[in-house]
């Protein structure tokens, strides 16, 4: 009896400490960790749920072992990360692409069934974003992350300040030319433009200075600068 009632208190003790090391790791792992979940950070909570998982229900387990590995992963998955965001090819081997699933009313269905979606899950998706009929859609995608998007036809769209004139910064879609300083020379050739006609729409500024550049559908460009913009409140909870 007494052995039972101190792995009772072991088993307590190590439920106070992993619930604030966890915590801890959740911080440090960042907010696209627990948001998000792609494929790698997927996996990565799922690990880290064995181990805590083995470690409260073992009293046998060396707890420093858990702590050592809880650091270690959360450690392996920073470094992953900052090598998929130097490295665009490499963040593409850990995650999904982004695939079209309706397209100017009409669905998809070799992609759908790549994906290993069936009708009804697309349906129920759209039914979620409030569209019930596919007719509606100009385009539906399912990002890396399994969400669906959707942007409606012109004529099935809310009304907004750009419809009545107020405001009217172009429309449509974006296709990314520039991404954190470096051209998508695949993307120019598609889009029928040259490096010289990029580089003449971000003028004065060189393409290390653009995070995020790129043409609307109807021939506009737009881009934003690297580094945090000052106007933007503090938006913290």
């Amino acid at each position: 009896m007494m052995e039972l009632w101190m792995d009772t208190w072991k088993v307590l003790l190590r439920i106070v400490t992993i619930l604030p090391l966890l915590l801890a790791v959740g911080l440090f792992m960042g907010k696209r960790s627990i948001g998000e979940l792609p494929v790698f950070d997927f996996v990565v909570v799922l690990v880290l749920g064995s181990v805590v998982g083995a470690d409260i229900a073992d009293p046998n387990i060396n707890h420093i072992h858990t702590v050592t590995a809880i650091i270690a992963i959360a450690l392996l998955q920073k470094v992953i990360v900052w090598m998929k965001l130097r490295s665009p090819w490499f963040g593409k081997l850990l995650t999904f692409e982004p695939t079209v699933v309706v397209f100017e009313g009409k669905m998809i269905g070799e992609n759908v069934k790549r994906i290993r979606y069936s009708i009804d899950n697309i349906i129920q998706m759209l039914r979620e974003k409030d569209v019930f009929r596919i007719e509606d859609v100009y385009m539906a995608i399912i990002e890396p992350d399994g969400r669906l998007t959707v942007q409606l036809k012109q004529g099935k769209e809310p009304v907004t300040r750009e419809d009545i004139g107020i405001w009217n910064r172009g429309g449509g879609y974006d296709v990314p030319l520039i991404m954190d300083g470096i051209l998508q020379k695949d993307m120019i050739a598609r889009m029928e433009k040259t490096e010289a006609w990029v580089e003449k729409q971000i003028t004065p500024h060189a393409v290390s200075d653009i995070f995020y550049g790129a043409v609307t559908n109807r021939g506009s460009f737009h881009y934003s600068l690297k580094g945090t913009d000052p106007k933007i409140p503090p938006i913290e909870h």
